[in-house]
């Protein structure tokens, strides 16, 4: 069945990019430590990370969209389960599609949203070629972090691989719930 092998994709993918963003995760929380430490070794010569907070800042945002696409494939998004359970499983199963239709919206809006602040900040590209991406026009200036000064499109365009991996995986996740409404029951994810 096309909807069982597509899912078994998608969710190698997503579990893949999870562990990506489970060492993004880690090493912002490294980083913080080294800081710290650093910090209270003033005395011995050592000092903070300049710019951690920035650094941290931009890892936590891409792990965040990062682990969303598994959270959605294994719905394990927060459900309230307390009458859903006394209903019979095919209202269940269109509970969970509206459920699952709704974070498509929400996740198709996010990535449009993300790609257009992308385009707001991102100094490359022809006129061309970004009318055509609908990227709106080239900044003026390249927008950049205050400590390290790195660009801030960096953040954009990791936290956009996320984004649309996720929405992808709503509307295939609202593919799915369709399916199961159909046969009345939903299956266990695999």
């Amino acid at each position: 069945m096309a909807e069982a092998r597509l899912g078994r994709i998608l969710k190698r993918i997503a579990t893949w990019l999870a562990y990506f963003g489970g060492f993004m995760l880690t090493a912002a929380a490294v980083l913080t430590v080294i800081s710290i430490v650093g910090r209270s070794m003033i005395w011995a010569g050592l000092g903070p990370v300049p710019g951690d907070f920035e650094l941290v800042e931009i890892t936590c945002a891409v792990a965040v969209f990062s682990f969303l696409p598994w959270s959605q494939i294994n719905r394990g998004q927060v459900t309230v389960d307390v009458l859903a359970d006394a209903f019979p499983p095919r209202l269940r199963t269109f509970l969970g599609m509206a459920g699952d239709t709704a974070m498509a919206a929400a996740a198709i809006v996010i990535a449009w949203r993300l790609w257009l602040g992308l385009g707001e900040r991102l100094p490359m590209g022809s006129d061309s070629l970004r009318g055509l991406l609908m990227l709106g026009d080239r900044p003026y200036y390249t927008e950049t972090t205050f400590i390290l000064r790195m660009p801030v499109w960096y953040g954009y365009a990791l936290s956009m691989v996320g984004a649309a991996f996720f929405a992808i995986v709503c509307v295939y996740t609202v593919w799915r719930a369709v399916n199961w409404t159909i046969r009345g029951h939903e299956e266990p994810i695999s």
